[in-house]
């Protein structure tokens, strides 16, 4: 794909997530390259991270600065879980309590809602997308010495609304989620068929919609990391754009997987249905590493290559000392690999799991957007077959057909780079990743093989374009 001259910086870009007043408007897969998501129709580069998942649940002296500093780095996404589970002191359950200390599932807890309204008002005025993660099967689970289950408002010792019989719930559910425990999570129709339940899982839906679709920088995944049923989340990708449609507004809807391999047969359920699910999130690679790690993300790319839809990461995992043996340069590594792979939208996971939106986490996103002015990503592919003299996880590459590629280097190196595409000069500008900082420039002459030598031995990415 060549680059359009008329194609709007990046800059540009990031000025218009307010203000919605036709579908053409809003966030949506980009007609041109649909890889990628459009604005105003306008390409647009996701990238973000936060020191949370759920930062509606944040109070306002916490999340302003949060959504400030993501916005001053150049980051434009963050992930909105609607979990409620009391991991901080702060969190709020959507239903009131009564008197009593129970809760009544009929009524609501304005306070939980306001928070949810200000989070996507305060996204907007910053040109910050959110995609917005329905349901959490870690809160309702008694699992890593949380009692989450214990305390939740739908445990019927809880409410004023049904028994353990009526629910067919349990008094405790200790196992890990992936276990599938949960009936919870088998309500809808085509499973158990759970009335009981189900219509107070169709009312919180339905609320969070009131406050959602009046806003056009938001995306809808049905689960975080899920293994269960597929009838489970095609019910509320279902519900959601039902709902969206009788409000004649559309909505864009995915669901999550749990499996860290992406030829795996769950990811399917996913990929196979662009009917229903308009783009995928394949967060869960972040779990691989080196030339797995990008092979994996290529292989879903060939696969979904007769109809392409935009390819979400929006947990980037890695942090020095997490408990999945990960740490922070894995995390640099995964953002990048994915940026160059074709990514539609890459976050940084929170800590402790990622880096969040610290120092380094700030400093990838700043140089993504210094790359992304020289190279706009949606103009690239992936080119690995550009690069020889290559040692496992050495450099990645990304190229348009008219010459101008990006080239990622983890940690030092040098390649040999397949220019024969391109004659005359070339302007090679290098950004220092681990800075966010640009580099020293040279030049090289194209209509051959040359030899690209990284300046050193932190993260670098060099934008190659013709003079």
């Amino acid at each position: 794909m060549k680059l359009n001259s008329i194609l709007p910086t990046a800059l540009a870009i990031l000025t218009l997530f307010t203000n919605i007043s036709s579908a053409e408007e809003a966030l949506q897969p980009w007609q041109d390259n649909p890889w990628y998501w459009s604005f105003h129709g306008n390409p647009v580069l996701l990238l973000g991270g936060s020191d949370d998942d759920n930062l509606f649940q944040w109070p306002e002296e916490q999340l302003l600065p949060q959504l400030d500093r993501l916005a001053e780095a150049g980051g434009n996404v963050i992930r909105n879980t609607m979990s409620d589970r009391k991991d901080k002191d702060f969190e709020l359950y959507p239903f009131k309590q009564l008197d009593d200390g129970k809760y009544d599932l009929n009524q609501w807890n304005d306070r939980y809602w306001a928070r949810f309204e200000r989070m996507l008002t305060e996204t907007a005025k910053r040109n910050i997308a959110v995609q917005i993660e329905i349901w959490d099967r870690f809160d309702f689970y008694d699992q890593e010495g949380a009692a989450r289950w214990q305390i939740h408002p739908y445990n019927p010792r809880n409410n004023v609304n049904y028994t353990y019989d009526e629910s067919a719930f349990a008094k405790r559910y200790p196992d890990h989620p992936g276990a599938n425990k949960q009936p919870f999570f088998f309500t809808t129709p085509k499973q158990r068929n759970n009335v009981v339940v189900l219509q107070y899982q169709q009312r919180f839906v339905d609320k969070l919609l009131d406050h959602s679709l009046k806003f056009g920088h938001v995306l809808y995944c049905m689960d975080n990391e899920t293994n269960g049923e597929e009838e489970w989340g095609r019910y509320w990708a279902q519900f959601v754009k039902q709902r969206a449609g009788k409000e004649n507004k559309t909505v864009y809807v995915t669901e999550m997987w749990d499996d860290w391999n992406l030829a795996d047969e769950e990811h399917k359920r996913t990929f196979d249905h662009p009917e229903l699910y308009d783009f995928v999130d394949v967060s869960q690679n972040n779990h691989n590493k080196g030339q797995k790690h990008w092979d994996n993300f290529l292989h879903v790319r060939k696969y979904l290559a007769g109809q392409p839809r935009p390819m979400n990461t929006t947990k980037t995992y890695g942090a020095t000392g997490n408990k999945f043996g990960h740490n922070d340069q894995d995390a640099i590594e995964r953002f990048w690999r994915h940026l160059l792979a074709g990514a539609a939208s890459v976050r940084f996971h929170r800590p402790e799991s990622g880096l969040g939106l610290n120092d380094k986490a700030v400093a990838c996103i700043k140089a993504a957007r210094k790359l992304e002015s020289l190279i706009p990503l949606w103009s690239v592919e992936p080119a690995s077959d550009l690069l020889s003299q290559r040692e496992a996880n050495e450099a990645y590459v990304a190229a348009d057909n008219g010459g101008s590629c990006a080239v990622y280097f983890p940690a030092g190196g040098e390649v040999e780079l397949d220019m024969t595409a391109t004659q005359g000069p070339l302007t090679v500008h290098w950004i220092n990743i681990n800075t966010g900082e640009s580099g020293a420039q040279e030049i090289i002459t194209g209509g051959g093989s040359v030899t690209l030598s990284s300046p050193g031995s932190d993260n670098w990415v060099a934008a190659i374009v013709s003079q």
